[in-house]
């Protein structure tokens, strides 16, 4: 059944499947946010101690919420409601490395108010229907921090069971908010965006970008101005109004004071074996409140609304803590398969990185690709190597002139390091780094060069030249 028919149906799966969706997107500074908003307006939620004995804990049975039922479910005598806490019926134990005082977190530039945020604000002004709300909720939480959609239309309407139309329609309207062009998927889209905005999509410089964004980097005005069939001068004008553009949508705009990266995940080694913990240190431990049952079991003395006031609230409060521990222990599931994938690097370090996609951790976990990519997307692991986010770890393979497989990753930081010893006043075109990549043994096209510096957020050439 399609997730829009569901929606409309209003039935239980689809508010249990949006807040699980929610959660696993979330970097946990927002997990936490959520969470203290939850346990303040449900009060059958309340905040533990996360250090209860084992032996403590008993699976909580099914209870009956029928809305409107008045017989109270004899199973509610059964359930032990003071160990139906989210962090003890996990099979996950948690483990604190650090002490409260020390900070062992990288720190990273940051704003009080996240790009996020900005836009989760401007999408509030929308007025949706649910399923559209849910959608854009999805996409704000694909955009990345310089403002770019890492999830294509096309995967969000297979994880969603959307019509593709639907999501372009609601990205389309994001792409709208500010800053212009967020939630773009390439270069060219963002630039075209922002000059559409400005009021300039009849003009020369929208038909350079969209006929000519990658050949942007090179001296090549004459030779487009001759394809175009434009004198030299408006194209130069062009190419002036075009530097004028922001490469990245979101560049600047959220980056200024520094707060720690918080890493969702841990990755010890104990004796020859790696170990995964989830982070549990910056959530509050929730669990039902125990009090609430015996407004349950009052029978008569407890009037309709209340008993169906206390029904919803505990629905809520239970979705939230299966919500909770599905993340918990989705991302652990696929940190493990990246550990044993990428065993090299947490023996020997980063130069060790080997070529990973998604599609193989998806296979190894069972899971949906998408699934894998909201876990990597956004999320920190700490590793006795670095804090690094999950994502890093996944790369495709470049063959060198040995015939072996190196990472993308080690590719894309051969092309990073070769333009920080550039001349600021001489840059580097992408047939120059090619070339270089070459002399050191790099096989690949130079289009591929071009590539991977676009996909670091490395601007082109031409934009780089500064003085000294």
């Amino acid at each position: 059944m399609k997730l829009g028919l569901q929606l409309r149906l209003k039935q239980t799966l689809a508010p249990q499947l949006i807040q699980s969706l929610k959660m696993l997107q979330m970097p946990i500074l927002k997990l936490e946010q959520t969470l203290r908003h939850e346990l303040s307006v449900n009060p059958m939620l309340e905040e533990t101690e996360p250090e209860l004995s084992q032996d403590q804990v008993e699976t909580p049975d099914e209870i009956n919420l029928k809305e409107g039922e008045d017989k109270i479910d004899p199973q509610l005598d059964k359930i032990d409601w003071e160990s139906w806490s989210v962090n003890e019926f996990d099979e996950y134990k948690v483990k604190n490395l650090v002490s409260a005082e020390e900070e062992p977190y990288e720190r990273v530039p940051i704003t009080e108010k996240t790009l996020y945020d900005h836009l989760t604000e401007q999408l509030s002004y929308l007025k949706l229907d649910e399923e559209e709300q849910l959608i854009g909720e999805y996409i704000l939480g694909n955009i990345s921090p310089k403002g770019y959609l890492v999830v294509s239309p096309e995967e969000m309407s297979e994880e969603l069971e959307i019509p593709v139309e639907k999501i372009d329609r609601i990205l389309k309207m994001i792409q709208r908010f500010d800053p212009t062009g967020v939630g773009s998927r390439n270069l060219r889209e963002s630039l075209l965006i922002q000059l559409e905005d400005k009021g300039y999509k009849d003009s020369i410089a929208y038909r350079v970008v969209d006929q000519h964004v990658n050949e942007l980097d090179k001296k090549s005005i004459l030779q487009i101005s001759r394809s175009m069939g434009l004198p030299f001068e408006k194209v130069q004008q062009a190419m002036d109004l075009i530097k004028t553009l922001s490469p990245f949508p979101a560049h600047g705009g959220f980056e200024s004071s520094a707060i720690p990266i918080i890493p969702d995940l841990i990755v010890d080694k104990i004796g020859d074996e790696y170990v995964v913990y989830h982070n549990d240190r910056h959530t509050p431990h929730l669990r039902i409140s125990p009090g609430y049952r015996q407004l349950l079991k009052a029978g008569n003395k407890t009037s309709k609304d209340t008993k169906k006031y206390v029904r919803e609230k505990l629905e809520q409060a239970r979705w939230l803590l299966n919500s909770i521990n599905q993340r918990r222990s989705t991302m652990i599931r696929v940190m493990e398969a990246i550990v044993e994938e990428q065993s090299d690097f947490f023996e020997k370090g980063p130069a060790f990185l080997k070529p990973l996609i998604m599609e193989d951790i998806a296979r190894k976990v069972e899971m949906n690709v998408a699934t894998i990519s909201r876990v990597s997307n956004g999320k920190y692991v700490q590793t006795p190597q670095g804090v690094y986010e999950i994502k890093y770890f996944f790369n495709s393979g470049i063959a060198n002139e040995d015939g072996n497989e190196m990472s993308k990753r080690h590719v894309k930081n051969k092309i990073e390091e070769i333009i920080r010893a550039e001349d600021p006043e001489k840059p580097l075109s992408d047939q120059e780094i090619f070339q270089k990549l070459q002399e050191e043994g790099i096989k690949l096209a130079r289009r591929t060069v071009t590539k991977y510096r676009e996909e670091s957020k490395i601007l082109p050439a031409r934009f780089r030249k500064r003085k000294a």
